[in-house]
């Protein structure tokens, strides 16, 4: 082996390493929705966690990935540690489909059947069906289906190369001698897991094995504690992930390691104990002596996983047990936090986490603006002390969710989740001003409290029909958000120019009070303050109905959407005309 085989080995490596990576980020932006499907039909039934673990793992091509998603999902309190142990165990199962892929990378014959399931054959098709996908398409599904391909095809040419760059070290004694060496079970498991943790993912550790196996110089022997160690050198991804986290997501990424090294210590003390004493009596000495292949290697890695997990699933409640011993309870209560970061790597998972933070804001919001309204005529300090917490809350809110949609939006989206991500921005300041106008609202109510002023009758009815308006206008704008309801959505807009109407109406109206004597001006500073910030609200309710209506039409330009709606639709004229009769014929 000389100096252009080191090279070539080096370019390899990087091009697998690389091909794997984009590989797996693709597939996690193109499986987004699939993923979140999977993961809400969460439950404490040990077979549907694991089954869980084991297609998400399938899906994205990384069991890494898997377990730092759950580790994030347990540290924002959206899963148990006993959904998480059961979804770990799948995880390590899930991964042994990459092995197979890779496997095939392994397969000899002139058959023209094995032929064309050589990655040689194919890897060029795949690659030219890639990158005209993610080069000409402006989809962005189709640009990752694209780059999925494309990744699998660098990863299959990287592996090529590997394999052939170290296929001369069948002939260095010195590499012979060191594999010899491996051939100590411990040594075999210590280098399997270091190999792993330096490049935190045990699917390309084992696609690295399984391109040194060209060599002829690895026998199974020494390929199966290396295929354990490698087990456990996946761990330290979720260790990282899990510093600065709670308790029990600690305690999650603590299961994974333990869950590896039990599994290690028992599958690999039935190997020596089998290598030792059932060899060859029980057991053809040629099973361990013979040389690894890519198949062998692959059957290894899949038998090695599935016999874990069916060892340790039935002691799963154990294992939480043995979690809480090593991580016990602090006597300071925790702190759950709202969006972990974890969760960017996966954006249909973060925008969900986003979509449920918003509903809560956007219910209370709502609310506190219903109850103002409310207070107008019922005060109570209960009633405005709870709505001015409502404003700092929304204010909380807006600033961590908008903080982590800006996160997320730098990283690569597809069209759909980056629409999602500036729907969202959008609509958080929208909801944070209708809680402010709530307070405004009660603000006025107490001034006019303190102060005993009392509107005259004419005003109190013309303030009533507002208030119902603005109330109309209010359900039909969380209702559009809530269900996604572009019904809802497309009334909010001929419901907001009644209410314009409205408050001119009032205005003029005021004015002509005031000259008649009908009505103070002390009054008439409360009465413009309320009819503004009433206004202003069905204003951001038409803002938030206008992104829903946007995104599903895939136009992002709010007044045009708006100009359009009125211009055009027969449904939004139906609609005015209904709340012309409704508020304005009778005020």
């Amino acid at each position: 082996m000389n100096i252009f085989d080191v090279l070539s080995l080096i370019g390899g490596l990087c091009l697998f390493l690389f091909g794997m990576n984009q590989m797996g980020q693709a597939l996690e932006r193109r499986a987004g929705n699939s993923l979140q499907s999977l993961l809400g039909k969460l439950t404490n039934n040990k077979l549907v966690g694991l089954l869980t673990g084991l297609g998400v793992t399938a899906i994205i091509q990384s069991s890494s990935a898997t377990t730092v998603m759950v580790v994030g999902f347990v540290n924002s309190g959206l899963m148990t540690l006993r959904q998480a142990i059961n979804v770990i165990m799948g995880a390590n199962v899930g991964t042994t489909v990459t092995a197979w892929i890779l496997s095939l990378g392994g397969i000899e014959g002139d058959n023209l059947i094995l032929q064309l399931l050589k990655p040689q054959s194919f890897t060029p098709v795949l690659a030219l069906i890639g990158i005209v996908l993610y080069m000409f398409c402006k989809s962005s599904k189709k640009k990752d289906t694209g780059m999925i391909l494309l990744g699998f095809a660098v990863l299959m040419f990287g592996m090529d190369a590997m394999t052939n760059a170290v296929s001369g070290l069948k002939d260095v004694p010195a590499f012979r001698e060191m594999f010899v060496m491996f051939s100590n079970p411990i040594l075999g498991v210590i280098v399997g897991a270091v190999l792993t943790a330096i490049i935190q993912s045990s699917s390309a550790s084992v696609g690295i094995l399984q391109a040194l196996s060209a060599t002829g110089q690895i026998t199974m022997g020494t390929a199966i504690p290396i295929i354990m160690g490698q087990n456990i050198g996946t761990c330290i991804t979720a260790l990282l992930s899990s510093v600065g986290t709670t308790k029990n997501a600690k305690r999650a990424a603590l299961v994974h390691l333990v869950f590896n090294v039990l599994g290690t210590g028992i599958c690999l003390s039935v190997f020596c104990l089998a290598k030792e004493f059932l060899v060859p009596v029980l057991i053809p000495a040629e099973l361990f002596e013979s040389a690894a292949s890519h198949a062998g290697i692959a059957t290894a890695h899949s038998i090695f996983n599935v016999a874990c997990t069916l060892i340790l699933l039935p002691m799963s409640a154990l294992l939480e047990k043995l979690a809480y011993r090593l991580v016990p309870d602090s006597k300071v209560p925790e702190t759950v936090s709202e969006l972990d970061d974890r969760f960017l790597a996966t954006p249909a998972v973060a925008l969900e986490r986003c979509h449920v933070l918003i509903l809560d804001m956007a219910q209370i919001a709502i609310k506190a603006l219903k109850d103002s309204i409310g207070a107008l005529k019922n005060y109570t300090e209960e009633i405005a002390e709870n709505i001015r917490e409502v404003e700092d809350k929304t204010d909380h809110y807006e600033d961590v969710i908008g903080t982590y949609l800006v996160k997320l939006s730098s990283r690569q989206l597809s069209d759909q989740h980056s629409a999602e991500a500036t729907k969202y921005l959008k609509m958080i300041g929208d909801f944070e001003r209708i809680s402010d106008h709530a307070v405004n609202v009660i603000e006025s109510a107490e001034e006019l409290r303190a102060k005993g002023i009392a509107f005259s009758g004419p005003a109190s009815v013309e303030l009533d029909k507002l208030c119902e308006a603005v109330n109309e206008i209010l359900d039909l704008t969380l209702r559009s958000f809530v269900d996604n309801d572009l019904t809802a959505a497309n009334t909010v807009e001929p419901l907001e120019q009644i209410i314009d109407h409205m408050k001119e109406f009032m205005r003029t109206q005021h004015i002509l009070r005031l000259q008649q004597g009908g009505c103070s001006i002390e009054a008439g500073f409360v009465w413009s303050d309320l009819l503004t910030n009433l206004e202003r609200s069905s204003d951001h309710c038409s803002n938030i109905a206008g992104c829903i209506i946007d995104v599903e039409e895939h136009n992002m330009n709010l007044h045009a959407s708006l100009r359009l709606a009125k211009k055009e639709s027969e449904y939004y004229r139906e609609q005015y005309k209904k709340y012309v009769e409704k508020y304005l014929m009778q005020s």
